[in-house]
């Protein structure tokens, strides 16, 4: 147990003191939130651009809009016609793209440093200069509407979780998929493209993020320059989701072309909203590393090497968004094996944790490897600012970061145990099920996902 500690006191060092290490922020008088993160090793800069505008603030009837605006920032603006956005970047050496979750939509380049102002015109540019056109809105509606096809339409374990997540959630945004629902996509306008763009595409709407190779004051000085004088809005009235409680177990079969079933145990849990007070997160962060992270990890070691029940098993729990979170474990049943067995052998797991707990060497090795993982996390530049973007559009901010490792290491296995034998309860239990059809021969594609395709 001594080595494992004595890893962690080495991780955290490690980690805080690059997570901390040169982060500096400034709020321009329109609103927009720049945060630099300087990182010397190499002539290489990210920037990010991240509005806090995601399908959870979509309305019904307009699911999707949020995605099908990312694609059209692609379109070109008064001074930038479509198309050279992306080769102006590809040409300075550099590349780019974006992507649209349910909490926020962000787009980012990497390049040389030298090319910072560059990016930075660009990406200012758009952000209230877009064009947008009825043709190259119905061009675009396609394009998406056969993404969907693909990816989601044609794809088991998508769909699976698409229609999960609408029986999980009965009144949050987070029921729609972020994609949109395909009768959505056939109704959509230019018009609805243009009301999102106007709503959310404002400075004092976004928080703009660069790491790499620069010194802030020089990065402050050019974000004044290029984005200083794009005008504030008003924005709308922050809407307050409250999901009711659940009452009872839900249970769900989806039919779809696949070559083997598919269980998905979902539980509602909380998230992180008080980095500093708030331990639940933090406990199940460590549990989801118990079932699942690893090799020895209890559901890989138990379901599938042991007992041969299942020929893969997970669990998974995000604790940070702006809405609620889920904690779920799944498995896929070996040859000869059912759902049913999946299941039976998924509620013997969970009862022996409840029951017996962890013992202190297994949660020093996951608080190692949770550790680890974000050490090793930090080589990345792009990580890096992803991180703070992704903190600071949730609303907790970028200080939270070296908390958050703080009260990770702080987890006791009483706090696993108990927070466990909390939310692993049937009332907040959604049971998902791949029941597999027949396969079609059609080539498979792959799974979901939100970034812009060009």
């Amino acid at each position: 147990m001594r080595n494992y500690l004595f890893c962690i006191v080495l991780l955290l060092g490690g980690w805080q003191s690059a997570a901390q290490a040169e982060v500096f922020e400034r709020t321009l008088a329109n609103g927009l939130k720049v945060i630099v993160k300087e990182d010397h090793r190499a002539p290489v800069i990210v920037q990010q651009i991240w509005y806090r505008a995601g399908s959870m603030d979509e309305s019904t009837g307009v699911t999707g809009i949020a995605h099908v605006l990312e694609h059209l920032m692609f379109k070109g603006t008064k001074t930038v016609p479509a198309g050279q956005f992306s080769r102006r970047i590809a040409a300075a050496g550099g590349r780019e793209n974006a992507f649209t979750s349910y909490d926020y939509t962000a787009y980012f380049q990497q390049l040389h440093k030298s090319k910072l102002p560059l990016a930075m015109q660009l990406e200012a540019d758009r952000m209230h200069n877009l064009n947008l056109t009825a043709a190259d809105f119905a061009k675009e509606i396609k394009v998406v509407m056969e993404e969907r096809r693909l990816r989601t339409d044609d794809e088991a374990h998508a769909l699976l979780h698409e229609r999960m997540m609408a029986t999980i959630y009965q009144q949050h945004p987070y029921r729609h998929p972020i994609i949109g629902w395909m009768n959505d996509l056939e109704s959509l306008t230019v018009g609805d493209a243009k009301a999102w763009y106007k709503r959310w595409y404002a400075p004092n709407n976004a928080t703009l993020v660069i790491a790499g190779d620069v010194k802030a004051a020089d990065v402050f000085a050019l974000a004044q320059q290029y984005y200083g004088a794009i005008p504030r809005r008003t924005l709308p009235a922050a809407r307050n989701f409250i999901e009711p409680e659940q009452i009872g177990i839900k249970r769900m079969v989806v039919k779809a072309p696949a070559e083997l079933p598919h269980l998905l145990m979902n539980y509602h849990a909380p998230t992180l909203k008080d980095p500093e007070q708030d331990w639940k997160p933090y406990a199940l962060q460590i549990l989801a590393g118990v079932l699942d992270g690893n090799e020895s990890a209890r559901l890989n070691k138990h379901l599938v090497r042991e007992q041969q029940v299942a020929s893969g098993a997970g669990a998974g729990y995000h604790a940070t968004s702006r809405g609620p979170s889920l904690f779920t474990v799944e498995a896929t049943p070996s040859e000869g094996r059912t759902v049913d067995d999946i299941e039976a052998a998924l509620r013997r797991e969970i009862a022996l944790l409840i029951k017996d707990g962890v013992s202190e060497e297994e949660l020093q090795r996951v608080k190692a490897q949770v550790m680890a993982g974000e050490v090793y996390k930090l080589d990345s530049l792009f990580y890096q600012a992803m991180q703070i973007g992704q903190m600071e559009s949730i609303g907790l901010g970028h200080r939270a970061i070296p908390v958050m490792l703080e009260r990770l290491k702080a987890v006791t296995a009483e706090q696993v145990r108990q927070v466990a034998e909390e939310i692993f309860h049937d009332d907040s239990l959604t049971v998902a099920a791949l029941d597999p059809q027949p396969l079609s021969g059609k080539p498979k594609h792959p799974p979901e996902g939100t970034s812009h395709v060009r």
